[in-house]
């Protein structure tokens, strides 16, 4: 694994906590460089140091909301200027608004829908050139379960995440002649701070972050001839009901 990817280099959105962070992790413990974003400053570069000193791939950080095209442009600039290429994509920025309908305030629906899906296009939109300058290259958007299956309260966020469905389906049928590789990861629950959750014990039986890593590692090495374009992961023993 370690030598298909050393010096590649990779860009995680949401990358200072949870699931970005653990991916990040474990692309830079196997050589990858690796731009790391999220809106708080402070946090992505206490993560993008703590990472450096760990794993032999060089992480850096960046201050980026996915909701501002302009952001977005200035983090893949950064990244091509410190190393030169981009390979891998991982759209893992995410927010949960929830809220009955009735209830739903605009501004919640706007920043869900900003964030899943306008910042994922950007992300793309901003990539796709850099990524297809080689033979093989990915882009992975982390949806979820909640999009193919809806529960009360969940209008925005099944809203986006059935979005991010039908985008990611259409762009692999768009860049896969290119030699980008679309895969998307819909997990079920993941002990993360998402939705201002604070993990704890109570969450062991949860899907755990390195789990995705995981996954998205074993994407990124996958014999280039297949395309595992869909992966859907939950929770082996939920609590009973």
């Amino acid at each position: 694994m370690t030598k298909d990817l050393q010096g590649k280099t990779a860009v995680v959105t949401g990358g200072s906590k949870g699931i970005g962070f653990a991916i990040a992790d474990a692309l830079s413990a196997a050589g990858c460089n690796v731009m790391i974003s999220a809106r708080n400053e402070a946090e992505v570069q206490e993560a993008a140091r703590t990472l450096s000193k760990r794993n032999p791939g060089e992480v850096i950080g960046v201050a980026c909301d996915v909701r501002r095209h302009d952001d977005v442009r200035h983090m893949i600039a950064n990244t091509l200027e410190r190393f030169g290429a981009l390979h891998v994509l991982v759209n893992n920025a995410g927010v949960g608004k929830f809220a009955p309908m009735g209830e739903l305030a605009p501004d919640d629906w706007q920043q869900v829908m900003q964030t899943n899906v306008d910042g994922v296009f950007y992300c793309c939109h901003e990539a796709i050139p850099h990524l297809r300058k080689h033979d093989d290259s990915w882009i992975i958007n982390i949806g979820s379960l909640a999009g193919k299956n809806p529960f009360a309260g969940g209008a925005a966020y099944n809203a986006s995440k059935f979005a991010l469905v039908g985008f990611s389906e259409a762009l692999m049928l768009d860049v896969r002649q290119y030699g980008i590789r679309v895969n998307y990861i819909m997990p079920g629950s993941v002990a993360t701070h998402f939705n201002d959750h604070t993990p704890s014990e109570q969450d062991a039986w949860k899907i755990q972050p390195e789990d995705i890593a995981e996954l998205v590692m074993q994407l990124v090495t996958f014999p280039s001839r297949s395309l595992p374009s869909r992966i859907e992961i939950r929770p082996t023993k939920p609590p009973r009901r």
